[in-house]
């Protein structure tokens, strides 16, 4: 499936990645997720572990209905292809962009 980078309408697709950052020398990771409409961050989380539930931390900070989402687009990371965003995204009726292998 082609990306669409160019969007009329907020919060039909939304992208996310993570970063790490150096918080009194330990590794902390930020999970952020951009609005392509406005490019907007319309999520984020923060936390020690690069895991699923900073990811599902990060669906909790979007202010609104989560099913206004369309299609949530992500790298291949395991904190985005697990059993607990496979359950998350299916019951707001969220797309996933990538066809990720189990």
């Amino acid at each position: 499936m082609e990306t669409q980078f160019h969007q009329t309408k907020a919060k039909k697709v939304v992208v996310s990645d993570l970063t790490f950052i150096k918080v009194k020398n330990k590794w902390h990771y930020v999970c952020i997720f951009v609005d392509l409409f406005n490019r907007e961050i319309i999520g984020f989380s923060t936390g020690p572990n690069k895991d699923a539930g900073l990811v599902a931390r990060t669906f909790s900070s979007i202010q609104g209905d989560l099913r206004d989402i369309q299609l949530f687009h992500t790298d291949r990371g395991s904190e985005f292809k697990n059993q607990l965003i496979d359950e998350t995204l299916p019951a707001f009726q969220i797309g996933r962009s990538l066809k990720l292998s189990k």
